[in-house]
């Protein structure tokens, strides 16, 4: 949380300036490996206002909602990545415990009304985001980036304050997920999380690095998926045909 204090020019000359004090909230991000395949959950919460969010509630569920009360935390919202199993098994049980809202991209939604179960009953939860909405969590700021590739609907949750991107399965720690559309995935990787400010932490959704988090300034010198020149280039790298 900060306090930006700024002068007022609107007073007349040789009068005292008013001072306002702006905050800005800065919202805390936990980070959590849940299950057997090192996927990381992240906590995503207001200081000021206790309302937290799930991000890709895969699993241990009960302990990702108990971390969230020990710290007065409640879970309003959830946010997909995309809507793979290993990153939505818990979903249902989630809306379930708290009642939160759902966000994902459109092309996500099918999927995710499947998995809440009963699709009348949960329809009210779900809230298809396209490219560059902002939700609230409190006073703090959430912006849904559409970054297909992995899959069509696949969304980076990227928070202003205090300058972090959410990446799921599109970028690791020194590498990037499996590649549904190899296109796709390169104009993510170099036109849409590249331009971020360098200093932007990055939370992958799963621990498949050599540390749990990262800076895009690291990635760009050292993730050979993003240091990629060309979509040749980024292909050979994963091994894959080029498109035709």
């Amino acid at each position: 949380m900060r306090v930006v204090r700024r002068r007022d020019s609107r007073r007349k000359h040789g009068n005292a300036a008013d001072t306002e004090y702006t905050l800005r909230v800065s919202l805390e991000i936990v980070q959590v490996e849940v299950g057997l395949i090192q996927n990381f959950c992240e906590i995503i919460a207001c200081p000021v206002s206790k309302q937290a969010a799930l991000v890709d509630p895969a699993f241990e569920v009960d302990r990702l909602l108990r971390i969230s009360r020990e710290r007065g935390w409640r879970v309003t919202r959830i946010l997909i990545t995309h809507s793979h199993e290993d990153h939505v098994a818990g979903l249902a049980e989630a809306v379930e415990a708290t009642g939160a809202r759902v966000h994902c991209h459109p092309r996500e939604l099918a999927e995710l009304r499947r998995l809440c179960g009963d699709e009348h009953e949960h329809e009210h939860k779900l809230e298809a985001l396209a490219d560059g909405a902002r939700i609230s969590i409190g006073s703090g700021v959430v912006e849904a980036i559409h970054a297909p590739g992995h899959s069509p609907g696949c969304v980076c949750w990227y928070l202003p304050e205090p300058g972090a991107l959410i990446t799921g399965d599109v970028l690791y720690v020194g590498s990037c997920g499996s590649v549904s559309d190899p296109k796709a995935m390169f104009e993510t990787l170099q036109r849409r999380i590249a331009n971020l400010p360098e200093w932007t932490r990055i939370y992958p959704g799963h621990d498949y690095g050599s540390r749990p988090t990262s800076t895009l300034g690291w990635e760009l010198v050292h993730n050979r998926a993003l240091a990629a020149a060309s979509l040749a280039e980024f292909c050979a790298y994963k091994n894959i045909r080029p498109p035709a």
